[in-house]
């Protein structure tokens, strides 16, 4: 037997591994994902500068703090009423507005920074700024993708998403710690005012995505709570948002890394890593992750993979080596990417395209608050049990609360994908 044909099995397996890029042939598509992605680095290079700027202005980490709930509460408010108005207008246009107001905001961070104002307000109003541009256009996002691709490829689509954010989130703050030493705050904001342009050179190839139906009314505070109201009488949709709050606000371990790092795991030199470790994990499992989009029953996949983020979060809170835990961060960082893949596919499918918007504000307010739970809970915890204990219990209760929910809601077990 030849050696390419000893080749050919271990070549398909391979395949069926890699991650599905399908998708990509799609032109509207992959135009709106190489923004996202090449804009994304721009962002978290900011996301790095922003709090390193206002605490060399202030010395203060309260004020750091206070830049945290500045762009938290944009993030809710403009979320929810973001995907109120992706279902009420064209979304392509929103999505055009919305960067625009996103990137304004970042030319604004150049500027002070450029003519050295000083100013933490400035800064904080531009931080603000871009969490409204942020909190409407990601919702909107999301409600394009199933309007652009057939059902069968929004799981291999949302893959794609979130493996390349990922990837900017590993890429973004390391270009932003180059930015800093050599060249200041001005030139990592004019890296992300440049770099965003791509981002809104996609936006503006889209097609026109008009709502469809006759919607009546207008998009505000009515509209949200009809969301809101449709999402109480579908209990699938619902889980899946209580599950990823589980996730992140009861296990997510994040908050006790500085601690742990310095008395467990060897010094400043391990936090960085402990930091990375579920990113990267996340980035291979994208790699890897072919299988995915041939899941038919996404809501047992939800469920272990949860529950498999729960258990390797436990397992790395009781490692003594810096590497295993990594390791064992990492499997926490492949599971954590296919639960948000099942968990948007299932949202994008299940959901009318009506009500698409308004669901994914909802789905975006719940990403961006569960970590912030998370590490209050595991930093109030600490206080009274210790890290070590605050990081194990965290993981072993997620897995334990996610099993009694889908045990208490079969219809998330026996959802399959259409």
């Amino acid at each position: 037997m030849s050696a390419a044909t000893d080749s050919a099995p271990s070549a398909g397996r391979f395949r069926r591994l890699a991650i599905d890029t399908a998708p990509l042939r799609h032109g509207p598509y992959r135009r709106m994902w190489l923004g996202q992605g090449v804009s994304f680095v721009g962002f978290q290079v900011t996301a790095v500068a922003v709090p390193v700027q206002v605490y060399e202005l202030t010395r203060s980490s309260l004020w750091v703090g206070v830049l945290g709930i500045v762009s938290l509460v944009p993030l809710i408010v403009f979320g929810l009423w973001g995907g109120a108005v992706a279902d009420h207008m064209d979304r392509r246009t929103l999505l055009l507005w919305a960067s625009a107001v996103t990137w304004l905001a970042t030319v604004l961070l150049v500027a002070q920074a450029l003519l050295g104002l000083r100013s933490v307000g400035l800064i904080l109003a531009a931080a603000a700024v871009q969490s409204i541009g942020f909190a409407v256009s990601s919702p909107t996002r999301g409600a394009i993708i199933p309007r652009l691709l057939d059902p069968e490829q929004v799981a291999a689509a949302n893959t794609l998403n979130f493996t390349v954010a990922q990837v900017g989130s590993l890429g973004g703050p390391l270009l932003a710690g180059v930015l800093l030493a050599r060249f200041g705050y001005s030139a990592c904001y004019l890296v992300d005012a440049v770099l965003f342009t791509v981002g809104l050179y996609a936006a503006l190839r889209l097609p026109a995505i008009p709502p469809l139906g006759d919607l009546q009314g207008t998009p505000g505070l009515r509209s949200v709570l009809e969301g809101l109201r449709f999402l109480r009488t579908q209990p699938v949709l619902l889980m899946s948002f209580v599950v990823d709050i589980i996730a992140m606000a009861v296990a997510l371990p994040r908050a006790l890394f500085p601690e742990l790092a310095q008395s467990r795991f060897g010094g400043e030199s391990a936090v960085g890593w402990l930091f990375a470790a579920i990113s990267i994990g996340a980035v291979l499992g994208g790699l890897f992750s072919g299988w995915i989009g041939r899941v038919r029953r996404q809501g047992v996949a939800l469920v272990v993979s949860i529950v498999v983020w729960g258990l390797a979060v436990a397992a790395a809170g009781l490692a003594h080596s810096l590497w295993l835990a990594v390791a064992l961060l990492a499997v926490g960082g492949a599971a954590d990417l296919v639960s948000a893949v099942f968990r948007q596919s299932m949202l994008q499918t299940c959901a009318p395209d009506e009500m698409r918007g308004r669901l994914q504000g909802v789905f975006m307010v719940v990403v961006a608050g569960g970590p912030r739970l998370g590490d209050l809970r595991a930093g109030a915890m600490a206080g009274v049990t210790g890290a070590g204990v605050a990081w194990v219990s965290g993981g072993l209760a997620c897995a334990a609360a996610v099993v009694v929910v889908a045990l208490a809601v079969p219809a998330l077990l026996r959802y399959q994908a259409p």
